[in-house]
Formats: structure tokens, C-alpha cells, sequence
């Protein structure tokens, strides 16, 4: 069994990532660190978890764990990676890992220095869902994939929240941006030439709220738009020449509808639905990486992929300040 700290009381732990380590099979939560100690020892206490410290540090020099779960702000990812790191505790650590790709070569070195497992907590990666897409392509279910489309949209203009200060990482690409890029490099394998793109940002908060996305993979595309003040919607849709998959609600299932996917055939003649209820992602997501730290092999995001993927966000970004392309 991995031993789980967590670092912080953020929502994400409290509502999705810690009740999932404790649902899993090889893992298990046995700290919980805040700079309050009244907070941590609280959490605790809900989760029946027997450790609670007042300090970030005091946790990752105890020897009550294995490895750290990181929800704290996306200001604060690479710098208590590292130090989680380098107290030789393997990182499971919140999405954005870094806010620019060569923050992530820290992260490498940190790793590589420590041998421990450092990965990014893309929970669709394990997703069954992405798992079915991805089988799909590669069998040729759809034909030659031509076109990739998809959006991701919420609204929230509340000033207090981290994704709308700029100093903690806030922002649409940060938060939600690296969605659309991560499945789609998951399920092709392929990384994308250049970019082009809009983005709006908000006046008060500074944030980028919205953008607008066009990535040249070589022989398909990837357009997708993200924003955080629209009427909620999530979809990706995967079109070939033989058909088209429409994944119906790809990244948070659970709140924007069923966990599904269906597979139409070029004609609209024939149509497959896959249903994955209780697909649990986040659970799925603590089982891998507690596998792989524990030396099986199990596949998850490398740090190297993370680094691709946060080059896409920040060739968004300079492609938003021109006309025209930008190489990823």
C-alpha cells in the first residue's frame, strides 16, 4: 500500500482526489498537512485519517508517508513539487504542474535526482472513456481522422476564486485549456506543428477568460474553444472520413452528464453508444500512480508529456498576440 500525504485542505482533495485514494485498492491516506492546524486535524478526522500536521514541511520530513498528493494553488506546483521531491516522497501533483513549459525541466531534474515518480494528475488519462477513444482510433474505427473538435466552458466572476487572481495561476488556459490538448495528444499519440488563436481577457480580474483554438497536427486538427464566464458545455468530437466519435461529456462527467461516447458510422445508417457508469476516474487515477510508484509498470503521464502539453498552452498564448502562426 502507497501512504498518501495531501498537501492542503483544497476542495479538489476534500471533495474528488482524497475519498478516491481511500475507495482504491493499493493506497491509502494516512496524513493531512495544512499551514492550519485546526484544518488539517479536521480533514483528518472526516476522512478517519490518523495524521495531521501543521505544516507542509513537517509532513514531508515524516516518515508516516510515501508520497504527496499536491492541490495547492497553480502558482505554488513547481515549487513544492520539488521539495516533496527532494524529501524523497514521489508527487502526484494538481494540473497545471507548471504555468511555462521550461519550469518543467526543474521538475525532470528534481525527479531524476531523487528517483521518485513525479506526474501530473490528468484524471482522464485513466478515464475509461479516453481509454475507448483511443481503441477506437487505432483500429481505424472512423476511418482517417481528419478534424477534432471540442469545448470546455463554465461561469464564474467570483473574485476570491484562484482562477480568476493572476498572481496564484488563474485563468481559462491554465484551468481548462490543457483539457482539449492533453486528450487529444493522449488518444493520437501526436503532437501539434503550430498554432493559431484568440483570447479575451477580463478587464478587472486580468485573467484570459476566453480563447479560441486552431492546432495543425500535420493530417488533422484540432480546433477547440475554452472559456470561463459562458453557459457550461463540455464535448470532444473525433471526425473521420469512415464516421465521427462524439465523447458527451469528456472531463467531468459527473457534472456535465453521462460518461458515453458514440460512434456513427459515415452514413448515419449505424451508431454504437459505450456507457461507462461509476467509471470512477480519480480512483482509477490514485491506483495507477500508486502502481507505478510501487515499481509495476503502470502507465501514466511522464513529466515529458506534461512538458509537450504545457508548450501547446503557452504557444496559445503567443499566438494570441499576432495574426497568423505560431510554431508549438
Amino acid at each position: 500500500m502507497l501512504r498518501f500525504g495531501i498537501l492542503s485542505t483544497a476542495k479538489i482533495g476534500r471533495e474528488l482526489v482524497v475519498p478516491a485514494i481511500q475507495d482504491a485498492e493499493n493506497c491509502v491516506v494516512t496524513a493531512i498537512a495544512s499551514r492550519d492546524l485546526a484544518r488539517a486535524r479536521e480533514m483528518a478526522d472526516r476522512f478517519s485519517v490518523p495524521h495531521a500536521f501543521g505544516s507542509y514541511e513537517e509532513m514531508l520530513a515524516s516518515d508516516t508517508i510515501d508520497a504527496v498528493y499536491i492541490p495547492l494553488p497553480t502558482s505554488q506546483h513547481v515549487e513544492w513539487t520539488i521539495k516533496a521531491a527532494d524529501a524523497g516522497k514521489h508527487v502526484l501533483c494538481e494540473k497545471p504542474i507548471a504555468l511555462k513549459a521550461d519550469e518543467i525541466d526543474g521538475l525532470i531534474a528534481a525527479r531524476d535526482r531523487n528517483k521518485v515518480l513525479v506526474t501530473e494528475a490528468y484524471m482522464v488519462t485513466y478515464a475509461p472513456v479516453w481509454q475507448k477513444v483511443r481503441s477506437l482510433l487505432a483500429a481505424g474505427a472512423i476511418g482517417r481522422l481528419r478534424h477534432i473538435q471540442g469545448a470546455f466552458t463554465y461561469f464564474n466572476r467570483d473574485a476570491g476564486n484562484m482562477r480568476n487572481i493572476p498572481e496564484l495561476g488563474g485563468g481559462g488556459l491554465p484551468d481548462i485549456g490543457v483539457y482539449p490538448t492533453i486528450s487529444t495528444r493522449f488518444v493520437t499519440g501526436r503532437e501539434p506543428l503550430r498554432i493559431q488563436a484568440v483570447t479575451e481577457h477580463d478587464p478587472e480580474f486580468g485573467t484570459d477568460i476566453y480563447s479560441s483554438v486552431k492546432a495543425d497536427f500535420g493530417d488533422f486538427e484540432l480546433t477547440f474553444y475554452i472559456a470561463t464566464q459562458m453557459a457550461a458545455r463540455q464535448v470532444m468530437v473525433f471526425h473521420g472520413t469512415d464516421g465521427f466519435i462524439e465523447v458527451k461529456s469528456p472531463f467531468n462527467a459527473d457534472r456535465y452528464g453521462a460518461e458515453e461516447l458514440e460512434l456513427t458510422n459515415r452514413g448515419h445508417s449505424e451508431s454504437q453508444i459505450f456507457r461507462f457508469p461509476d467509471s470512477r476516474q480519480y480512483k482509477r487515477e490514485a491506483e495507477a500512480f500508486a502502481s507505478a510508484a510501487l515499481g509495476k509498470g503502470t502507465e501514466v503521464v511522464t513529466l515529458e508529456s506534461s512538458k509537450l502539453n504545457q508548450k501547446v498552452i503557452d504557444a496559445i498564448y503567443r499566438a494570441s498576440e499576432k495574426d497568423g502562426w505560431e510554431p508549438v
